[in-house]
């Protein structure tokens, strides 16, 4: 008679003897085992797989006129420029957004734009500083059919929100409205650095809180903010000594089918504190994998804010931070 464990009735297990028994007991458990054991090996070596970090996004090398971008010093308005610039590219025509101010830590920062048609040189914008209504700093840019949207950092690390037809001249729309996922707003304090993504009708809000953690949330008109992932960040610093204190993320692309974070971390082991650029990625956006062969700057020469520009079929490597470098692609 065959076996079929599963539709046996309650009163057939008395009809058998003891070992016979205690045979298909262990059979199942052992049955159990070896599926279990498959699952979580075919599993494991899906993810492995799936996380890749081609060549092309971590082996840089610097190009030799660095820097292509810096203050104009003394006498100008931008004394200094510092933090995250963007340089979002469009054709064969990049633009450049950049922060500059007088070089003390109070003084307003300002918005400052640049040109270029090959991504090395340069024409400052006549109309400079193009907006200083508000503070400005940390920003990056979407375009989202014929407007720029612009989220940046405004006074005292305040996340907030610009739109503009042209790329020069700029409206503010206000704070961002950042709620936990209960619907309350988010703790007072700073929430900079913000990093946002479009897809499926779907935005998609990255930030820091004081570089301790970066956190995600979505919404479907960029006017209120919801926390997902229980409202915990998506991506905490450490366990290596590159990001061991602080992150802060950069950017984030989409490339093969993963997304790829561009962020920068520092171990704090001085004042000030020296800052490298990394790259980890993710299927999911919630759960990232950090490069196993970060930093992708040395820490010695304090590169951050780093962002992948596309370059044919490949990618050139930005660094923001008090000056723009480029570092090259080593991929031929």
């Amino acid at each position: 008679m065959r076996w079929q464990w599963k539709h046996m009735k309650p009163d057939d297990c008395y009809k058998m003897n003891g070992p016979t028994v205690k045979f298909y007991t262990y059979l199942q458990c052992s049955l159990r085992l070896v599926i279990t054991v498959l699952f979580c090996g075919i599993s494991a070596t899906l993810v492995a797989e799936e996380i890749r970090f081609p060549e092309e996004l971590t082996r840089f090398q610097p190009y030799a006129s660095n820097p292509i971008f810096e203050a104009q010093g003394p006498g100008h308005w931008d004394v200094k420029i510092r933090e995250r610039g963007w340089i979002l590219k469009e054709g064969d025509f990049y633009h450049l957004w950049f922060t500059g101010y007088d070089g003390t830590r109070e003084g307003i920062k300002k918005l400052g734009y640049a040109w270029s048609c090959d991504g090395i040189h340069w024409t400052r914008s006549p109309c400079n500083p193009i907006y200083q209504q508000h503070w400005v700093e940390d920003m990056m840019v979407i375009k989202h059919g014929d407007t720029y949207h612009m989220f940046a950092e405004g006074k005292d690390d305040i996340a907030h929100h610009l739109t503009s037809t042209d790329a020069v001249n700029w409206t503010r729309v206000g704070a961002l409205d950042v709620r936990t996922s209960d619907g309350k707003p988010i703790a007072a304090g700073p929430y900079g650095t913000p990093v946002v993504w479009h897809e499926k009708g779907t935005w998609y809000l990255f930030y820091e809180r004081r570089d301790a953690g970066i956190w995600l949330a979505t919404s479907p008109d960029m006017k209120v903010w919801t926390n997902i992932n229980n409202d915990k960040p998506v991506m905490l610093p450490g366990p290596e000594s590159y990001d061991q204190k602080m992150i802060a993320m950069n950017q984030l692309i989409k490339y093969q089918g993963t997304y790829y974070m561009i962020f920068h971390g520092t171990d704090a082991a001085q004042k000030p504190s020296l800052w490298t650029t990394n790259i980890a990625a993710s299927k999911n956006m919630i759960d990232w994998v950090k490069y196993s062969g970060n930093p992708l700057t040395r820490p010695e020469v304090n590169q951050s804010s780093g962002l992948l520009i596309p370059d044919a079929n490949r990618f050139r490597f930005y660094t923001m931070h008090s000056q723009v470098d480029l570092n090259l692609p080593v991929v031929p």
